[in-house]
């Protein structure tokens, strides 16, 4: 099963068929980017940042290895997904630990679609009183906003499209793939 090369440029994840979209190297000009954003406006203060499992794994990795600054990093998991589609409703399955109180705290996230999990999170961690509640998203797709979540920093803007790669699933499929995927309808 798992994902299957289909071509040049294209693979087949379980019944579905991707071609290569964002290539590593564009990933990580888009990481260092947010990475160099945040530095900047918070590199005197030690700002926690918070990865959102699992889709956020690579994500948060990378960043951690490009932030120049003093910081933490806490994760936590929340599910919205079932296969190709958003469930809209989100379940917290794995809670933050941390105490956040007057603290600057940064989401990680490694897409933004519809924003409702994201939204969700923002309202949850809202009542910690943080002082600074930030969002990083390495993805966003503009169209399929449904909320009026507006990350501070964004590395690429991408159209609807269903996409696999880089931390990002069908399935649980497709996450150890370096570059982004987007299927082929």
């Amino acid at each position: 099963m798992g994902y299957t090369a289909a071509g040049k440029h294209k693979i087949k994840v379980k019944d579905k068929f991707f071609t290569k979209y964002i290539d590593a190297v564009d990933i990580h000009k888009a990481v260092r980017k947010i990475s160099e954003q945040i530095y900047a406006e918070f590199k005197d203060e030690i700002p926690l940042f918070l990865c959102v499992l699992n889709g956020s794994f690579m994500f948060s990795a990378d960043f951690m290895k490009e932030y120049d600054g003093v910081c933490e990093i806490s994760f936590i998991k929340l599910s919205s997904y079932k296969g190709t589609q958003s469930t809209e409703e989100v379940k917290t399955l794995i809670g933050l630990t941390e105490e956040i109180k007057g603290r600057t705290v940064i989401i990680l996230e490694d897409i933004i679609d519809s924003g409702i999990t994201v939204n969700h999170l923002l309202e949850d961690l809202n009542k910690y009183e943080p002082a600074h509640l930030k969002v990083a998203t390495l993805l966003l797709k503009p169209e399929a906003l449904r909320t009026d979540v507006k990350p501070d920093y964004i590395g690429i803007e991408i159209p609807k499209d269903f996409i696999v790669g880089y931390g990002l699933d069908y399935d649980g499929f497709g996450r150890n793939l370096s570059d982004i995927y987007k299927i082929i309808e």
